[in-house]
């Protein structure tokens, strides 16, 4: 998928991710099908589950071994996020030097994890992997939400696609940045997983609301105050990232006349994208407030993957539309046209696996219909439209934003 990623970020110039790939090669009904989803669903469920594991990491060391309170997690989570949505509103610059550190800092923390693992392992501790591939316990109806959980933790590969137009030499490093960086996570979140697993057995992965609290408890405890704190910095690193690259999709879908323009337009001295970066704002402290990590998880995933998929096909779609087309990086056929058939595949899966939470998901993708026929296929009313226009030039003068292009950093 990241490697499919990658070739559509050298032949379509354009910021905006997953919405400029579908909008550009499956055209404007997808494309506005999935930024309903992103705003309304995928976005803000997402970013409420890191949210709430940034939360239950910074509060667990301190009541061990008991559980941490869900009102003081669900607290601490919104205060890391409202720090985050106030950072990106700050300064481009600034959340990108803070996203760099920050994956240091995830480094250090899977080192910290990865290297006593080993140690153990390599002294004889093997016992939690007997019989590690017994299929008895395998139930094929859960594979989807296992996929989606899984694959929740190497999310970050499609990020660079949302800032094409900032990066520097595009066609260089955005190739380059998607093989370095996936081939670091998959070995760093393997070792990472063989480690928790030559200390806990199955059961106790399982039952652990922060795995890697369990882990420091269970073998090194001069560890205790420091892993689960790195790993929290990870997430609100997640965090970080998650609104850098939402807001531009939201500024990228106003200017393609997708989504109001109001949210194309940047801070006149900070020059950050501040009207997209605060619409997430009401979304994410809602779910946070109400849902749970596992719940919120399986309901956006099940968007994200369809659109993913979708803009898997879009490549295969472009392909044959611009033979012509000069593409710097290009991965063989089978490449897109398998991890396709696998998105496509699982999503149709999930609907066996958990009906209540993809239904709901569905739906709230299928409720994007009526919204495009009735405001984005029709034109609007002169009365509307100058309403509209009245309305945005207020909160245009609110906000202090105007029409510009964010930066190259």
């Amino acid at each position: 998928g990241a490697l499919c990623y990658a070739e559509l970020g050298t032949r379509i110039t354009k910021s905006g991710g997953h919405y400029i790939y579908i909008l550009e090669t499956l055209g404007p009904l997808p494309s506005f099908l999935f930024l309903w989803a992103e705003f309304f669903a995928i976005r803000p469920a997402n970013s409420a589950v890191v949210s709430l594991a940034f939360g239950r990491y910074m509060l667990e060391p301190f009541f061990t071994p008991c559980a941490a309170p869900v009102s003081a997690v669900k607290l601490v989570s919104l205060l890391g996020y409202y720090t985050v949505l106030t950072l990106n509103s700050w300064s481009v610059t600034w959340s990108a030097r803070l996203q760099t550190a920050l994956s240091i800092v995830k480094l250090l923390a899977l080192a910290l994890i990865i290297v006593p693992g080993m140690m153990l392992l390599a002294q004889g501790h093997t016992e939690n992997f007997q019989d590690a591939f017994d299929r008895q316990s395998l139930v094929l109806d859960k594979l989807p939400l296992a996929f989606y959980a899984g694959m929740f933790a190497y999310s970050g590969w499609f990020q660079t696609s949302f800032v094409r137009e900032e990066l520097i030499r595009p066609e260089r490093n955005i190739p380059l940045a998607v093989i370095v960086s996936v081939i670091t996570v998959i070995v760093g979140y393997m070792l990472t997983n063989v480690s928790y697993y030559t200390v806990l057995g199955t059961q106790d992965v399982l039952a652990s609301p922060a795995v890697a609290v369990s882990f420091v408890q269970r073998a090194f405890k001069s560890l205790i105050s420091v892993v689960p704190v790195l790993v929290a910095l990870s997430c609100f690193g997640t965090m970080n990232g998650g609104i850098f690259t939402f807001s531009r999709t939201l500024f990228v879908a106003s200017r393609e006349g997708q989504w109001p323009p109001l949210f194309s337009m940047i801070h006149i001295r900070r020059h950050t994208p501040l009207p997209a970066v605060m619409l997430m704002f009401p979304l994410v402290t809602a779910m946070v407030c109400i849902g749970d990590i596992y719940h919120l998880m399986n309901f956006f995933s099940f968007s994200r993957w369809l659109f993913i998929g979708l803009a898997t096909l879009g490549l295969i779609v472009h392909r044959r539309r611009h033979p012509e087309l000069h593409s710097p990086f290009k991965v063989p056929l089978f490449v897109p046209v398998f991890f396709t058939i696998i998105c496509l595949f699982t999503v149709a899966m999930s609907f066996y696996s958990d009906p209540v939470n993809i239904s709901i998901g569905c739906t709230m993708v299928l409720s994007g219909f009526p919204v495009y026929y009735l405001i984005i296929h029709r034109q609007m009313s002169n009365r509307c439209r100058s309403s509209f226009y009245y309305l945005t030039h207020k909160l245009q003068l609110l906000l202090e934003v105007v029409q510009q292009e964010i930066k190259t950093y």
